[in-house]
């Protein structure tokens, strides 16, 4: 039986509803009527009745306004909105408001039976769903294999007491492992030639295409699997009591994964298996032990299966890199020795893999080289916060790689961008600093003491450096340059000028006379005299 109150300014509506429904025949219990919304929303707070059946137009508080607050602080009691006012506007804010029904007055007994009965059928219907426990089962157990695996998480990351694990692998219906335990994690490394999908769920599906191969494959007796938060996958194998044989047996299964992935999927993962326990209480070590052999892909490269057992007999030197590698590839990414430059950068990497330095120290050596590069750019480029390899220098990036072979090749991407961009930085500085020798030329070809040293100390360069990209830009050496530019103007003065031919040797930077005239003749073909001469019967003609 679910109680309803009326609500309506109108005594004779009140006492209509009252006396011509059978509530009760319907499945209601009517606990009071009220005139104006103010003592309706007391009789609320305090009686909570399941239905309020109210006017709009009341005193004190309207009947939206009271459906306003019923939303707002108990959202599960039903309202049915009677009115005179066939106004849209009102419709659409009984809509807002979630009243079950908007009814226009005036309403029949008969129209009310029925509007009430279909009232009570939708509550019964959410009533039966609230209470159908039945269902909240069937939710549970759809929930049961997240909430396993991350049980299965937290045992592995976090652990558990022994009690604990009991009651949890009881309440899960897991088999606790018995002794020994390995843990192995698989980490997929790309996708191979499908890197290029562009959406989310094409990775999610790659992903599930994986899990769902490492399940099938391991899926047996004493062996439990799930999926870490970070997308790893992961195994708890036991059952084995004798240490080398539950190794072999793991080693076995892990390929099998590796392989299987790779010829189905055709990309690959690296899996890494860590050190036995006795207990599940110390899964928590195995499991890290597993994460810190995986890192090791760093060095050796992609879709492997590594072992704590190839590695924790094996020292490890705190030398990752060659001593001074950053300096000595930065002094050859200066000099712009690119093959050099790749020559350090192969011997770096190959004495990292050989050293089996953990993962941190040939991060750090690298993140040195990216840092060192960056500076270089810094100092011989003009433009560096515009240069278009800064993207590859940003000192994070290097996280982003899971092998040394993808570092080696992005240093060598980086080196010949670099390098490229000092080149074409020296290349606009050069161009810059012989247009500025050839105006120093022009502006001062009278000066007879003029010399190669003046030049170069002008335009801040050596005399050798500038000698050869001087020819390489002008097509003539410096001498032949000066000699070219003062024959111009001694060609330009004879023609226009009735100066005496020492007059103009000397306003062209000769001295000598007679050193000129030997210099104009070798350079036109024609004494200073007969050239003036010539060009006057030209102009004559």
């Amino acid at each position: 039986m679910y109680k309803v109150i009326i609500v309506d300014d109108e005594a004779v509506v009140r006492l209509g509803l009252k006396n011509t429904i059978d509530w009760r025949e319907h499945g209601f219990e009517l606990i009071g009527d009220y005139a104006n919304g103010r003592e309706a929303w007391e009789a609320i707070e305090l009686q909570k009745p399941e239905l309020v059946i109210s006017d709009i137009s009341m005193p004190f508080m309207d009947g939206l306004e009271l459906a306003g607050l019923i939303a707002a602080q108990y959202p599960y009691i039903k309202m049915i909105i009677l009115t005179g006012f066939d106004e849209f506007e009102y419709a659409q804010q009984a809509i807002r408001l979630k009243v079950s029904d908007f009814i226009l007055k005036p309403i029949t007994a008969k129209e009310m039976r029925t509007l009430l009965d279909r009232v009570k059928a939708e509550m019964d219907e959410e009533t039966e769903r609230r209470e159908d426990l039945g269902r909240l089962k069937k939710q549970l157990n759809q929930s049961l294999p997240l909430l396993r695996e991350r049980f299965l998480e937290r045992l592995v990351a976090v652990g558990f007491g022994k009690s604990e694990i009991t009651d949890r692998f009881s309440a899960f219906s897991i088999p606790v492992p018995v002794p020994l335990q390995l843990v192995m994690v698989a980490d997929i490394d790309d996708f191979g030639d499908r890197e290029l999908l562009s959406y989310e769920h094409d990775v999610e599906f790659l992903r599930f295409a994986a899990f769902d191969i490492f399940k099938e494959t391991l899926e047996r007796d004493n062996v439990l699997i799930f999926r870490t938060r970070e997308e790893r996958m992961v195994a708890i194998v036991s059952g084995e009591p004798n240490e080398s044989l539950l190794y072999e047996r793991v080693f076995s299964m892990a390929e099998e994964v590796r392989h299987h992935i790779e010829k189905y999927l055709k990309f690959t993962v690296t899996i890494g298996i860590g050190r036995s326990c006795a207990s599940p209480e110390k899964l928590p070590d195995a499991y890290k032990s597993a994460l810190s052999v995986l890192d090791y892909r760093f060095l050796l490269g992609k879709n492997r299966v590594l072992s704590i057992l190839d590695f924790e007999d094996k020292p490890s030197t705190s030398i990752a890199a060659p001593m001074d590698w950053d300096r000595k590839l930065a002094s050859a990414v200066k000099t712009g020795s690119l093959q050099e430059a790749y020559r350090l950068i192969e011997d770096g990497v190959a004495e990292m893999k050989a050293s089996l330095a953990s993962l941190e120290p040939c991060l750090v050596e690298v993140q040195k080289v990216a840092l060192t590069l960056m500076n270089t750019i810094q100092e011989l480029t003009a433009d560096y916060k515009q240069s278009p390899i800064d993207w590859q220098m940003k000192l994070m990036d290097v996280y982003r790689f899971k092998t040394l072979d993808e570092v080696e090749a992005w240093l060598k991407e980086a080196v010949r961008s670099v390098v490229a961009a000092i080149s074409d930085s020296r290349n606009h500085l050069t161009i810059s600093q012989i247009r500025k020798a050839v105006e120093y030329i022009e502006t001062n070809y009278m000066n007879d003491k003029m010399s190669l040293q003046d030049l170069c100390r002008h335009v801040l360069m050596s005399t050798s450096y500038f000698s050869l990209v001087f020819k390489q830009h002008t097509g003539e050496t410096f001498i032949e340059y000066l000699t070219s530019v003062r024959v111009g103007k001694a060609k330009e003065l004879l023609c226009g000028t009735s100066l005496k031919f020492y007059e103009i040797a000397e306003k062209v930077g000769y001295k000598d006379p007679n050193y000129f005239s030997i210099l104009f003749k070798k350079n036109t073909g024609m004494t200073p005299k007969e050239y003036r001469e010539s060009s006057a019967k030209e102009r004559e003609v």
